[in-house]
């Protein structure tokens, strides 16, 4: 039976693919030396929240997560990002693949919020691997048998390389998710206002709030 170690080398943001993705390098080492026709691999990547620190700043930016920093103690958990799967052609000593995971900029995504909320530094990930190998015995013939459920590997992935990514696809953007309804009542104040774009509208509607506040503030 095959055995396979798991190994991340490195991660970058890959470009002009379809949506933002980041490539992490995954090599893959046969301690068994079977020839190894193809496997089928599934990987669930966790991020370990609890195992980096927080500037204020960011303790701030986290509370929509976390809650305030004083519950952190109880709130702060490692969390699902995301599942991938690939499929890794034949080798026999060790292989290198590309894991290639695609990236949200929705604030409802939980991995996003905490992605955002982070100024510098790096982020620790488990992948955790499961899946099907396809192996030839030393007879010929061809077996088929489960990863082992504890294959693990760990990687601290920097920041930066997720920022660079999102600049690289949304420069100077974000992405914002309205209820329909309220995104018609933006849409239709733009268009009576002659308001050229919605983040003019936005801004303007912005504007207005703030004097309104100001003129109730001096009002008492």
């Amino acid at each position: 039976m095959s055995e396979l170690d798991f190994h991340i080398e490195h991660a970058a943001a890959i470009p002009f693919a379809a949506m933002p993705t980041l490539g992490f390098r995954l090599r893959i080492v046969n301690a068994s030396g079977q020839k190894i026709h193809s496997t089928l691999l599934r990987c669930q990547i966790l991020i370990e929240a609890t195992k980096r620190r927080y500037s204020a700043k960011e303790q701030q930016h986290l509370r929509d997560l976390f809650g305030e920093p004083e519950q952190w103690s109880k709130t702060l958990r490692s969390m699902l990002w995301t599942h991938v799967s690939a499929v890794v052609p034949a080798f026999e000593s060790e292989q290198a693949i590309e894991l290639l995971i695609p990236c949200s900029f929705d604030f409802n995504v939980a991995a996003t919020k905490f992605f955002y909320g982070l100024d510098s530094g790096d982020i620790s990930l488990l992948f955790q691997f499961s899946g099907s190998v396809f192996y030839e015995s030393e007879d010929g013939s061809m077996l088929v048998a489960p990863i082992s459920w504890d294959k693990e590997a760990r990687f601290r992935l920097q920041v930066n390389t997720w920022r660079k990514m999102m600049d690289l696809y949304y420069p100077n953007t974000a992405w914002l998710c309205l209820r329909r309804d309220i995104f018609d009542r933006i849409y239709q104040y733009k268009v009576q206002n002659g308001i050229p774009t919605i983040e003019k509208a936005m801004e303007q509607l912005f504007a207005s709030a703030l004097d309104i506040e100001r003129k109730e503030t001096v009002g008492l």
